[in-house]
């Protein structure tokens, strides 16, 4: 009987689990969508309960519609969204609705971090306190909802919600914890200094694991929900992009993601924590044991051609969309977007910019503003990319995942904005390959995660960076980076007055 491991993908629109055999193909995936709930400007959250449904859904179709025997299915892990936050009571109930990654409501609180802890705050968790965080949403939930916050008891990231529910045994994995704000990266353990500086009771935080440590069994009850077996063995998993550089073969130095997703991230290995990039990217603990990874996000990579497409272009297909702006001429005839519609993380660390369209004049066509939204995303992930540059990490290969690997426009305008060869994966499954392979790693398949990557990771056509286009766009370039600086003000004036 042939064997598989599962991977759970806990996105923000949706699970899609994955089935994959020892080879690495995939045997059988499944996917449910579940609602984003944004009650006022700012907030983003989801319901904790949804996700569960959404993953055992997925996985009784595994075995009852795609004829996966339940006992062929020998271990489960996850890719999830990170930073978001599931306060649960002393019986493991959830308190309130979970707060999401993409939730801008704790600019107070980020600032009090500041106020109170300055470079200190950067030296212990190798982060700047940005709003996505989980910290400054604990902080939120202990200033706004005190009566909830009396009965928190415990809090944990979405996938390992799902996990617990799964297993019935809390825990995070240090990708995901790091992704708190509250590890010390460097000592890898809960810090107390942030803990007792914030007054958080270090019995809320969750027992620490590594990826592939095995987290538990399935238990009798969500065997009994989900038609798995109690023998099923399930492995800690990984934020969603430290899985998504997994299932990239983001594994040694020199390497580099460009993930498009509804976010978008820059993520490069990092072999240590000692490269100070002084709070400018994410420092973060990869899935791999002992290992990091530093990382750019783009707020609205994806979810910027997304909207335009929604709002602007409802009469024609994704794909006849991005095929007719590739006709269009380079610089979408003197055309800039900046994709900050629901502000910026990195470089621009700044919850209340937003985009714009720059340069508008009768001669441009629907076709031209929507190859603006392209490039514009592809320039924010150059500006994360400069980063890298001015520390002295420089990199030779971008692999390319998400939507913006979908397209060879796309994957050619990459090369070009870079300036740095990119390469595609002939097999891509975002962070749900990542995941697959945490499970197949933890469950003894491969001795290694580098070693399963020979395995599961396929790469494919390689694009090279061409002159003439590298020059065209290095010079726009210069001008997309005032836009910023030109537009921060006035951002800032109209989000006040629409606030008023």
């Amino acid at each position: 009987m042939d064997e598989y491991v599962i991977g759970v993908d806990l996105g923000t629109s949706s699970v899609k689990v994955s089935a994959m055999d020892r080879k690495g193909q995939i045997a059988a995936q499944e996917s449910y969508e579940y609602p984003l709930h944004q009650p006022q400007p700012g907030y983003s959250e989801q319901d904790p309960a949804d996700w569960v449904k959404g993953a055992t859904s997925d996985i009784k179709r595994l075995i009852e519609d795609d004829g996966l025997p339940a006992e062929s299915i020998k271990a489960v892990s996850y890719a999830g969204q990170m930073h978001g936050l599931v306060l649960l009571d002393a019986a493991g109930k959830v308190l309130r609705p979970a707060i999401l990654w993409n939730d801008t409501r704790t600019t107070k609180q980020c600032q009090e971090i500041e106020a109170k802890l300055g470079h200190r705050f950067i030296e212990l968790t190798g982060n700047r306190p940005l709003e996505g965080f989980t910290l400054p949403k604990l902080l939120w939930v202990k200033e706004n909802e005190p009566a909830i916050w009396q009965r928190a008891a415990s809090f944990l990231l979405p996938k390992d919600y799902v996990r617990y529910q799964m297993t019935g045994k809390q825990g995070m994995d240090y990708s995901d914890a790091t992704g708190t704000v509250l590890l010390d990266i460097k000592k890898r353990q809960w810090s107390k200094e942030l803990c007792d500086t914030f007054d958080i009771p270090l019995s809320m935080c969750p027992p620490l694991m590594e990826s592939i440590d095995l987290a538990g069994n399935i238990s009798a009850d969500y065997a009994q929900q989900s038609g798995l077996t109690t023998a099923t063995k399930v492995f800690a998993g990984a934020g969603d992009n430290a899985a998504g550089a997994v299932g990239a073969g983001i594994l040694q130095p020199g390497m580099v993601m460009s993930s498009i997703g509804t976010s978008g991230v820059v993520l490069k290995y990092e072999a240590d924590a000692n490269n100070d990039y002084h709070g400018a990217v994410q420092y973060e603990c990869h899935a791999i044991p002992g290992t990091y990874y530093s990382m750019g996000v783009t707020l609205s990579a994806g979810n910027s051609l997304n909207w335009f497409k929604h709002h602007f272009a409802t009469d024609i297909d994704f794909n006849t969309m991005v095929e007719r702006a590739s006709k269009r001429p380079l610089g979408a005839n003197g055309l800039l977007f900046t994709p900050y519609i629901d502000g910026e993380r990195a470089p621009y660390a700044d919850a209340d910019i937003r985009g714009s369209f720059i340069g508008v004049d009768n001669m441009q066509t629907r076709d031209d503003f929507a190859r603006a939204v392209m490039e514009g995303i592809t320039f924010s992930f150059r500006d994360v990319m400069n980063i890298y540059q001015q520390n002295g990490q420089d990199f030779e290969t971008v692999v390319a995942i998400g939507g913006g690997a979908k397209s060879e426009f796309w994957l050619q305008l990459q090369a070009d904005i870079f300036n740095k060869e990119v390469v595609a994966l002939t097999n891509e499954q975002g962070p749900g390959l990542g995941a697959a392979m945490i499970a197949a790693t933890g469950l003894g398949w491969f001795t290694s995660l580098q070693e399963c990557a020979k395995a599961f990771v396929h790469f494919g056509k390689h694009y090279l960076p061409e002159e003439k286009a590298v020059e065209r766009y290095n010079s726009l370039y210069e001008i997309y980076r005032q836009v910023y600086g030109q537009t921060k003000q006035m951002s800032h004036q109209l989000l006040q007055w629409r606030r008023a």
